[in-house]
């Protein structure tokens, strides 16, 4: 995978279909605090749906690892002083 390009993004500028193709123009946020350009993301429109659904999957799967983190402090020992839970697992596999 190292040989891969890869990208941080934490929002989308702009979104466009063209000839079956959708473009989403990928954005960071830059120093002024207004988002930047930094990649775009090409999808045949016919494999839109299943990208989105293994998106979605995955946010499911996140949410599922959080309520997990969240759950397990408390269940082990509800007497002890215990650190706040981490918002989001340290990481995870997705199976998608």
């Amino acid at each position: 995978m190292s040989d891969k390009p890869v990208l941080f993004a934490d929002g989308i500028l702009e979104a466009s279909v063209n000839y079956g193709v959708t473009r989403i123009t990928l954005a960071q946020t830059g120093s002024e605090g207004k988002p930047v350009p930094c990649g775009q993301l090409m999808i045949p429109v016919v494999q839109l749906p299943a990208f989105a659904n293994s998106v979605v999957a995955l946010l499911k799967q996140i949410d599922a690892k959080v309520k997990q983190a969240q759950q397990q402090p408390a269940a082990a020992e509800p007497a002890a002083e215990q650190p706040e839970p981490q918002a989001v697992p340290g990481s995870f596999r997705f199976s998608g």
